[in-house]
């Protein structure tokens, strides 16, 4: 009886590596981009409640979740926003810390690319030293000129009772300010500390 003869797909089939459940269940490249544009929308969204502008955040937030340095192309790109914005966007991310130029390796091209932090503890010291900065700190030196302008003499009650008021909001400002320079100061400690914290907590539910 003659055998029956190859053909080119039975080649094909012999010779290829069946797929495993493994390889299966891997997300696709479609499926991982799609999971960075809802982190990137509700990360911008996050930071227009906290008062930063949404531009910005978004464009951390690509290069946060990226983990990777990007040229400016490519965040325009992918952010669909102007040159202009994000070359505005990537100077407030590097003046606030968050974002570093960097030159990768291998490349030979001139372009100017950006890489965001992406030790998270670090990254909260980061916006916690900023913020405390441009908002904290102005707030704290405004206080202090609240008070009832000192003239010669005794204060009355109600001069008295308005200093009061001002000296406990700026007592209740300076003791946060020290805790903020403490954490923003002690790095790995305040992490191990608040993780000790969080698993007695958990433990004591």
């Amino acid at each position: 009886m003659a055998s029956r003869p190859t053909t080119t797909s039975a080649i094909t089939a012999a010779h290829s590596t069946p797929s495993t459940a493994a390889d299966d269940q891997l997300p696709t490249i479609d499926e991982i981009r799609s999971a960075q544009d809802r982190f990137i929308e509700f990360w911008g969204e996050m930071g227009t409640r906290w008062g930063v502008q949404r531009s910005m955040a978004e464009v951390h937030a690509l290069l946060f979740i990226a983990g990777e340095p990007l040229p400016a192309e490519e965040i325009m790109e992918r952010l669909s926003i102007s040159r202009g914005s994000v070359s505005t966007t990537l100077k407030q991310l590097v003046e606030w810390g968050l974002v570093q130029r960097v030159r990768p390796k291998g490349r030979v091209d001139r372009r100017e690319y950006h890489q965001a932090e992406q030790d998270v503890w670090k990254l909260f010291y980061t916006i916690l030293r900023a913020r405390k900065r441009r908002e904290f700190d102005p707030l704290v030196e405004e206080l202090g000129g609240c008070r009832v302008a000192q003239k010669a003499g005794r204060k009355s009650d109600r001069q008295r009772a308005h200093d009061q008021k001002i000296d406990e909001l700026l007592e209740l400002c300076q003791f946060f300010d020290g805790l903020a320079n403490t954490i923003s100061k002690s790095g790995k400690g305040i992490e191990r500390a608040t993780k000790i914290l969080s698993k007695v907590l958990g433990g004591t539910r």
